[in-house]
């Protein structure tokens, strides 16, 4: 069994090693810039969809949504989840020791099952309706998940730079580090 397993099972702070935080940093950077890109490319689809006249262009929209949303969308907020728990078990800021990492959490958890959720559905419908050249659908509520989405994930990138409101409980803070942890 390795060091740092035995450390953790001994009640002993477990901490990422300076190169393997940077990778796991930069993946998760990496992960959160791609789901922004997608929000925006989804953006670009539903309003071209919305703004314009021509049924090609539109039924091509409707397919096309399908593809660069839900699973790529799911893989991005999957990474995103997977790496940020790591930057934060893996530092001294943990999981559930600051407001601004549970937030963050939250926005992540809330946003992938969003996708899987409430997403999914409407956007199956557009690629069907595409597809079969049904093109008299409402776009209303399309709308709202390319502006909430990148919103959210702003605010959580925000969260990450100025790391506010402190503890989630008084008196729990560790020690401080010689080294800044970014989450």
């Amino acid at each position: 069994m390795s060091s740092a397993v035995l450390d953790v099972a001994a009640g002993k702070s477990w901490r990422l090693g300076g190169r393997t935080r940077k990778a796991v940093l930069v993946l998760h950077l990496a992960s959160v810039g791609s789901w922004l890109g997608l929000d925006v490319v989804m953006a670009v689809l539903t309003f071209t969809a919305i703004g314009t006249d021509d049924e090609s262009t539109k039924a091509l929209c409707f397919r096309v949504l399908e593809l660069v949303t839900i699973w790529p969308m799911t893989i991005s907020g999957l990474a995103c989840l997977v790496t940020g728990v790591l930057l934060a078990v893996g530092s001294k800021y943990g999981l559930t020791k600051y407001w601004w990492v549970v937030v963050k959490l939250v926005i992540n958890l809330l946003l992938s099952t969003l996708v899987l959720i409430a997403l999914r559905p409407g956007v199956d419908e557009l690629a069907d309706r595409g597809e079969a050249n049904d093109l008299a659908v409402p776009l209303n509520d399309m709308i709202f998940p390319p502006i909430v989405s990148p919103t959210l994930l702003m605010v959580a990138v925000v969260l990450s730079v100025f790391k506010p409101w402190g503890l989630l409980r008084k008196g729990k803070a560790t020690g401080s580090s010689s080294r800044e942890h970014a989450t």
